[in-house]
């Protein structure tokens, strides 16, 4: 049993692993290739821009006017010319448009002759079938072509962009080696150079005919210049100088010297090496080639896997994580922040309330000392005692009112803060209520009797009448007199009057200290009311704020702790994926390393710019 050979191995193994990837676009090409290659027939596909001979080198090659020939002439579609026992053509056409609803559109192989063939693939007739040519098949009895050589005429490569060009670039894939014919008399254009480059990344098996060597004395500099240029460009390439004009002239006349000249002997001596040599040599370079870039491809892809194993759930998850870490601290610096602007609110509105009623009282006083700077106490104590009592209340009322309007400024600030779950207040403040507050105490004020006044004025009386009366006894008059008892009377009535006054100063200034007195006792009842309403408002507000921020911050943990375990777990089965890639990776490195040993990049037509890292 003969062992298949090592190209063949490694190009299944190459479409094995485009079908592991999914990729079977790939798997089919090189299915197509592999088909091709195990053909004993060798496929040249013979390339060239206008007016290079190309189709002149098809007809000196198997001695036959098969491709029409002309400067106003050029090639519309690939011509195949193979080996056929008689003389056969054929054209192969696309009815799609052409054909009627019923007819399913398709390729259609019409049988024809040689020479209708080269007038329709020349576009030298009008059409006389139906649809556009795809290609022309000619078969002739050669024996250059009954070893296997196939023959592909293609459309000139001029614009990059036309038609023509597009078909000649599609047929290479179907193509075991390509014959480029260029112009001797010229240099190989940038155009052409450029063309190369893109022929060997499909084909690597390249020869270069040198045509109508006939006409230029100098191609053997042409062609030593063309092969620098080749060597610059990493193309690989073998370039044969010919002369199709020498080969037919020599086929006509049977001159073996002439037809050695035309250099046909070369060029059919090196297609046919091609085609005997098919699997040892082309097959290498051609596999090389293709696996190459279908390696290339996958390890591209992979490594886009690799890159981007990354999923969006995990992006999101990530994000989602790093958003409730900012919002915790945030809610943490904001409930620290709430938590002394509450004590240092209510501070101030416990400072703001006392001061203010402190202010109320004051005035209340004010008016209690310059009532009884003139009010007989006496008589005006009981009406004052129900004026106190109510400016008393409306001040304390007043001042409930503002503690009351503060405390729910500052609650609803904390509500817009942390807002409660209910939607019901953050506190609730009591109505106005009366202050149990003790009776007004009556002063102890002592009235002025006439007992008393009578015993003033005795006392007061004495002296005078005795003063008076020493006086007069100088004069010779007894110590009571008339003049000593006025003195004596007007004595004891400024006396009475002093007295009155004095007594009436005491029972003020006892009236004023009893009003202070229940003043103050009632400004230490009322403001232990607003300080114990401004406690409780603050430990209800701290609380509220201690609670919300727990909820809220038990929902970011829940947040949190879901989107860790979602990036925990995609770190997981991204590092599972990495592995599997990376798994991957490393046997497309050990059977990209068996491509290498293929062919060499020479052979290969300059290195396959392919970086392999696992």
């Amino acid at each position: 049993m003969i062992a298949p050979p090592p190209w063949l191995d490694v190009l299944d193994s190459t479409i094995g692993a485009c079908a592991s990837h999914q990729r079977p676009d790939l798997a089919h090409r090189l299915r197509q290739r592999r088909a091709r290659l195990l053909d004993d027939r060798l496929r040249v596909l013979v390339v060239g821009e206008p007016n290079q001979g190309k189709s002149q080198l098809v007809n000196a090659l198997v001695n036959a006017p098969i491709c029409a020939v002309g400067d106003d002439l050029t090639t519309t579609a690939p011509t195949v010319v193979q080996h056929a026992d008689v003389p056969s053509a054929a054209l192969v056409t696309d009815t799609a448009g052409h054909a009627p609803r019923a007819i399913a559109p398709g390729p259609e192989r019409v049988d024809t002759t040689i020479d209708e063939v080269s007038k329709q693939v020349a576009g030298r007739a009008g059409a006389t079938h139906r649809g556009a040519i795809v290609r022309a098949e000619i078969g002739i009895p050669r024996k250059l072509l009954a070893s296997g050589l196939v023959l592909i005429d293609t459309p000139a490569v001029g614009d990059p962009q036309s038609a023509g060009a597009a078909r000649t670039f599609a047929a290479l894939d179907q193509a075991d080696t390509v014959l480029l014919a260029t112009d001797a008399t010229a240099e190989l254009s940038t155009r052409e150079l450029d063309l190369l480059v893109r022929i060997v990344k499909s084909c690597p098996n390249v020869i270069i005919a040198l045509t109508k060597i006939d006409l230029s004395p100098r191609w053997r500099q042409v062609a030593e210049a063309n092969r620098e240029k080749l060597a610059k460009a990493s193309v690989s390439a073998r370039l044969i100088g010919v002369s199709a004009v020498l080969r037919l002239q020599a086929a006509k006349t049977g001159d073996q010297q002439i037809n050695a000249e035309s250099g046909f002997v070369d060029l059919i001596g090196c297609l046919q090496r091609e085609v005997t040599g098919k699997s040892e040599h082309v097959a290498p370079r051609a596999v090389a080639v293709a696996t190459s870039t279908t390696i290339a491809a996958l390890v591209t892809t992979l490594r886009g896997q690799l890159a981007g194993t990354e999923s969006a759930n995990s992006v999101a998850a990530t994000a989602q994580l790093t958003e409730a870490q900012q919002q915790f601290d945030a809610l943490r610096k904001r409930t620290g922040r709430w938590q002394t602007t509450v004590a240092d609110e209510m501070a101030d509105i416990g400072a703001d309330v006392e001061h203010d009623f402190r202010e109320r009282t004051r005035l209340i006083l004010r008016e209690v000392d310059r009532a009884f700077d003139e009010a007989e106490p006496l008589t005006a104590w009981e009406p004052f005692g129900e004026w106190l009592a109510e400016n008393l209340m409306e001040a304390a009322q007043a001042n409930f009112a503002w503690l009351v309007e503060r405390c729910q400024w500052l609650a609803d600030r904390v509500a817009a803060e942390f807002p409660p779950e209910d939607g019901a207040s953050v506190v609730t403040l009591p109505e106005w209520a009366d202050p149990e507050t003790a009776d007004l105490d009556d002063p102890r004020l002592e009235p002025y009797s006439v007992g008393a006044r009578a015993f003033t004025g005795l006392r007061g009386s004495y002296g005078g009448v005795l003063m008076f009366g020493l006086i007069t006894s100088m004069a010779g008059l007894s110590l009571v007199n008339p003049i000593s008892l006025a003195a004596g009377v007007a004595f004891a009535g400024k006396t009475i009057r002093d007295e009155a006054d004095g007594r009436l100063k005491r029972r003020q200034s006892q009236a004023k200290s009893t009003a202070q007195r229940y003043v103050d006792d009632f400004f230490i009842m009322c403001s232990k009311e607003s300080k114990d309403l401004s406690r409780k408002v603050q430990r209800t507000l701290r609380d509220h704020i201690t609670e919300r921020a727990e909820a809220m911050q038990a929902e970011l943990n829940t947040t949190a702790t879901q989107a860790r375990e979602t990036v925990q777990s995609e770190a997981t089965r991204r590092d599972r994926t990495n592995l599997v890639v990376r798994q991957s990776l490393e046997q497309l490195v050990n059977l990209h390393h068996k491509v290498q040993e293929l062919a060499t990049p020479r052979a290969l037509g300059g290195s396959s710019g392919l970086e392999l890292t696992a």
